[in-house]
């Protein structure tokens, strides 16, 4: 059985190393999309602090889908040209916002959020969805956070493969 473990680290480096290796663990030998996503939201919501939301979008051959995710209800579809989630899908870039309030098109589903990061879910070039974090903290997330979460979702992409 598997038991997430706080985080003890002081710096993000160190904080997602540890998250990382708790994910490692969490998904091995497990290859189901579904299970993994719906564990993977669970620990990054419970390890990382100041989230109010974290989870999946699946993209179904037209526009974003909710999966797996932790916190308060969420939009149910999203398309590829709306909000932060469409745009880290439709750019396949992993989308960094400090304000989502200035952020053009924002969709707000939860009006407590006020930054947000999105990384794109790419597997043999074909987008399968993404991971969308929220904070209610302004600018929350950063460069590290992008690198840590970019491991992580690679992490999570590989384990679909049993890599």
């Amino acid at each position: 059985m598997f038991t997430a473990a706080p985080l003890r680290a002081a710096d993000k480096a160190e904080q997602y190393a540890e998250l990382f290796e708790q994910a490692r663990g969490l998904l091995h030998g497990e290859h189901d999309r579904i299970a993994n996503a719906a564990n993977f939201s669970a620990l990054i919501y419970g390890a990382l602090p100041d989230l109010n939301w974290a989870g999946f979008y699946f993209y179904d051959g037209s526009e974003l889908v909710v999966g797996p995710f932790q916190g308060k209800p969420a939009c149910v579809r999203i398309a590829l040209d709306q909000g932060v989630c469409g745009a880290a899908a439709s750019t396949r870039k992993t989308q960094v916002v400090r304000d989502v309030h200035a952020f053009p098109g924002h969709i707000a589903c939860d009006a407590a959020s006020r930054s947000e990061i999105v990384v794109p879910l790419i597997a043999d070039g074909n987008l399968l969805g993404v991971f969308d974090v929220d904070s209610p903290m302004l600018a929350r997330f950063d460069d590290e956070d992008r690198a840590g979460m970019e491991q992580l979702v690679k992490m999570y992409l590989d384990s679909l493969r049993g890599s």
